[in-house]
């Protein structure tokens, strides 16, 4: 299949068309904004459905009621309108809707900028809405990886019958990239009558499904609960995705780092290591689940010394990199959150601090 240049919101669009998905509701906000300008004229090219809302909070309804019907379908929105769908994707993760979440972050809090940022790790991966639950969370790296997460999401979404979301930031959207959009990825929805209100509850039935996330029992509410932490569970078994990075080598200091900012390291560590100090990475290419076991066994190195958690925020992710190692080894962090991307410079001047 021959590579097309595509600006990374551009191509994610089409990935979710690829994929399968005819339906997108959306409310514009930057840095995500050509998702749904692609999206308005390219849908209604294959037969598929662009409604925007009045709002994002609209918006999360429209994908709540299409989901339970058992459609594919999905949005795109930056930080705060995120913030505005957490009621929704609660909803959805309650009544077991399957949708796909695209997330193009820009910096914070409150209104912030519309530079990169990766300042809604917390809020994806802990807190993204009120309620006892958990989504995948995918992190790309290039638009390439986010063209392939995109198109895996659909499925895996309708495989845990839950929100999945592709946690990107505003590099993702805006830089161009040559990519291509694998056949072995495109699917079908599978099941849907098993579940969706178009169809019944067992064969022969004439009682129809049921979505719903109201339990006012309260044996019912935990067990519901119960069966969804075991989808959780089953998720951070079966589902956890990273990238090793120059873990075959004798490496001083490890780094953890992820999405586009992890680029930025692997500059800094093949510089590095151009002038003999060896360093390794983990990018976590899902952070729910997290890569714990990868890190904790990259911390094993005799000659590690110390690890660093590096991001485009305050130390979000630094938690997870600290719950990870288990003491074994120092951790520590180093980041920018306002727009500014630390370069490979920066990096390695942190790094070899470190390393002595």
């Amino acid at each position: 299949m021959a590579k097309v240049l595509m600006k990374g919101n551009e191509a994610i669009g089409e990935a979710a068309i690829k994929a399968g998905c005819l339906n997108y509701f959306a409310y514009p906000i930057t840095p995500q904004s050509e998702v749904a300008e692609y999206l308005a004229k390219r849908l209604p090219e294959v037969g598929g459905v662009f409604l925007q809302g009045e709002s994002e909070v609209a918006v999360s309804y429209m994908l709540y009621g299409a989901a339970g019907c058992g459609e594919r379908v999905f949005t795109t929105s930056s930080s705060p309108g995120v913030s505005l769908m957490s009621e929704g994707i609660s909803y959805m993760a309650g009544a077991q809707c399957p949708v796909v979440l695209v997330n193009i972050m820009r910096g914070g809090p409150g209104l912030g900028g519309i530079l990169p940022s990766q300042a809604d790790y917390l809020q994806a991966t802990k807190s993204i809405g009120h309620g006892d639950f958990r989504m995948l969370v995918f992190a790309p790296a290039s638009v390439q990886e986010a063209v392939e997460m995109t198109m895996v999401a659909f499925p895996l979404a309708e495989k845990y019958r839950n929100p999945v979301m592709i946690l990107g930031d505003g590099l993702i959207g805006q830089m161009m990239e040559p990519v291509e959009f694998p056949d072995d990825l495109r699917s079908e929805p599978t099941n849907k009558n098993d579940w969706a209100t178009t169809g019944m509850d067992k064969r022969g039935s004439d009682r129809p499904n049921l979505v719903k996330s109201l339990f006012l029992d309260p044996e019912k509410l935990n067990e519901h609960n119960l069966m969804l932490k075991a989808k959780y569970e089953r998720m951070q078994q079966d589902e956890v995705r990273f990238e090793p990075y120059n873990l075959d080598s004798e490496y001083k200091v490890l780094i953890v780092s992820y999405g586009t900012m992890s680029r930025v390291c692997r500059t800094a560590i093949d510089n590095l290591k151009a002038d003999g100090l060896e360093v390794g990475m983990v990018r976590p290419q899902t952070v729910f689940p997290f890569p714990e076991n990868a890190v904790y066994e990259a911390t094993a190195k005799s000659g590690c010394n110390a690890v660093i958690s590096i991001e485009m925020s305050m130390g979000q992710m630094l938690e997870d990199v600290q719950r990870s190692v288990k003491g074994r080894k120092e951790v520590h962090w180093y980041g920018k959150c306002g727009g500014e991307v630390p370069t490979p410079e920066e990096v390695m001047d942190v790094v070899r601090s470190l390393a002595d």
